[in-house]
């Protein structure tokens, strides 16, 4: 019987998991999560803008935010009216 030469497979390099043996994530790992999350982020909210919901709430935000800005122009206006007064 002719019998196989098997040699032995090179070790296994160790997987990186993304923590130290002690447990503290790697810098890579936390990194690489940050970008995950912020990728994720600016996905979501270019998607939500582009639907009809999305443009929506985006007007009424700065409608909201023209009429606090005009309302603190009265505000302001009333107290320099004040303080002429004086």
């Amino acid at each position: 019987m002719d019998a196989e030469v098997v040699t032995d497979p090179l070790p296994a390099t160790p997987q990186d998991t993304g923590y130290t043996a002690e447990g503290v994530p790697t810098f890579e790992a936390v990194r690489e999560k940050i970008e995950t999350r912020y990728g994720t982020a600016i996905g979501s909210s270019e998607l939500a803008s582009e639907t009809a919901e999305g443009r929506d709430v985006e007007e009424r935000y700065e409608a909201r935010q023209r009429a606090a800005h005009d309302r603190l122009e009265q505000i302001r206006a009333s107290m320099r009216d004040e303080s002429d007064q004086v």
